[in-house]
């Protein structure tokens, strides 16, 4: 049987990103036949995490707790700012071409062999991951869902424990337009008689419900488990005891602690198969690290990375940026897709911005300046704007236009965080 033999990584992505007409398909039916034409049933340890916000960071901290702990870990994330290889982590480094190239030649002789089946770029990712951690002989492995759950490629692998990090809107037209219609599907990826952890302090009921028409270990923040903080530390508790003393985390934020608290659940659920000590906990939740997630770059002006692209994202955006010393000037470089809610988004930071530097975050969805400058004057936005011409261009008007004690927000998007990423990286 003949396919075409694309020999790059490179190569490989054109390849798989024309391969579907939908660049998102819901369902588990084509993942599922290819899956077993690849005889792909892994032996190791697998933890989802999904949720509308969160998923990066809980991955972030349960993929370092367990490296510490000396396990060889996989690590599934999307999407990627600079590189695809981004997406898959194996002991704690990105996994190299090779891997991806053996992975995606076995995925479409696979594809071929079950009558052609159609998949998107994200399933023929999913099945890459989780043959190269096959490949590497991973201990456990952490997937990050895609979009929802019930229906995501990711779900098509059972996990020994499910994690829901926070249910907002994001996604309407695939997940419903109600928290209870989203919430039910984020539900989907958890198991019969296996732990499902939920951090949203007001979960839906069809969560809930759906866990318990399964037959799913529930355990909710506030309920099973939970945090009391102090300025310096925090103590944990939950069903496997209480931890104290622990450091905050290094993700920014002080919802990072829920997040953290149920990471801590999540490992101490399966902590007959992968013991970890208190010190691996700790050390974890110290070395955690995230590109992108209010990150702050060094030197002055100051400037914040966030890929904040949802309204309940963008308040936590201007949370953080609410606890930080106050600056004369906050400048924004805006860029969002036009399928997102952007003047939630606006209206969420518009208080604590003092100039706006607007471009399309670029592709075929992203929103141009004639429309974001509608939502910002519709938002109420009566400080300055000015349209760019790409992200770059606004990136470097906002610098031009920083003084030293100012603050730089870049945020809207993954594709906008990128840009900013790249041009610095070209100009370094």
């Amino acid at each position: 049987m003949s396919y075409p033999k694309p020999e790059t990584l490179d190569e490989w992505l054109a390849y798989i990103e024309q391969l579907h007409p939908q660049a998102i398909a819901m369902g588990l039916e084509r993942v599922q036949n290819v899956r077993r034409g690849l005889a792909l049933d892994p032996g190791f340890s697998l933890i989802t995490v999904g949720g509308t916000n969160g998923k990066g960071s809980c991955c972030a901290m349960l993929e370092a707790v367990l490296l510490h702990a000396g396990y060889r870990v996989g690590c599934y994330t999307s999407p990627h700012l600079l590189r695809y290889n981004e997406r898959v982590r194996i002991g704690g480094r990105e996994a190299d071409d090779g891997a991806f190239c053996r992975a995606f030649a076995r995925i479409e002789s696979a594809r071929q062999s079950t009558a052609g089946t159609l998949l998107t770029y994200f399933e023929f990712g999913t099945l890459a991951a989780m043959l190269a951690f096959a490949e590497a002989d991973v201990e456990v492995a952490i997937l990050e869902v895609g979009l929802g759950g019930r229906l995501d490629a990711v779900n098509a692998f059972d996990a020994d424990c499910a994690l829901v990090a926070s249910i907002d809107f994001d996604h309407q037209g695939y997940l419903g337009d109600t928290r209870e219609a989203i919430g039910f599907e984020k539900a989907g990826i958890f198991r019969a008689g296996r732990p499902a952890i939920c951090a949203d302090a007001e979960p839906p009921a069809t969560l809930s419900a759906h866990a318990a028409a399964i037959g799913a270990e529930l355990m909710l923040i506030n309920r099973d488990f939970g945090y009391v903080a102090d300025p310096t530390q925090w103590r944990y508790w939950g069903p496997g005891g209480e931890r104290d003393g622990l450091p905050h985390p290094a993700l920014r934020g002080a919802y990072q602690l829920a997040n953290a608290a149920a990471c801590i659940t999540a490992i101490d659920s399966l902590r007959e198969r992968l013991p970890v000590t208190a010190q691996d906990v700790r050390s974890g939740l110290l070395l955690a690290d995230l590109a992108g997630r209010f990150q702050v770059l060094p030197g002055r002006p100051t400037v914040i990375l966030d890929v904040a692209h949802n309204p309940h994202a963008a308040r936590a955006l201007a949370a953080n940026l609410a606890s930080m010393p106050r600056s004369a000037n906050t400048l924004a470089v805006f860029g969002m897709l036009a399928d997102k809610d952007i003047a939630g988004v606006i209206d969420a930071v518009k208080s604590g911005v003092t100039q706006w530097f607007i471009a399309s975050a670029g592709g075929p969805r992203g929103a141009g300046t004639v429309q974001l400058a509608a939502a910002l004057a519709g938002a109420g936005v009566t400080v300055p704007v000015t349209r760019c011409g790409d992200i770059a261009a606004a990136w470097h008007a906002a610098c031009n236009s920083a003084a030293e004690d100012d603050k730089i927000i870049v945020f809207g998007s993954f594709l906008t965080v990128a840009a900013v990423m790249r041009e610095r990286q070209r100009r370094a």
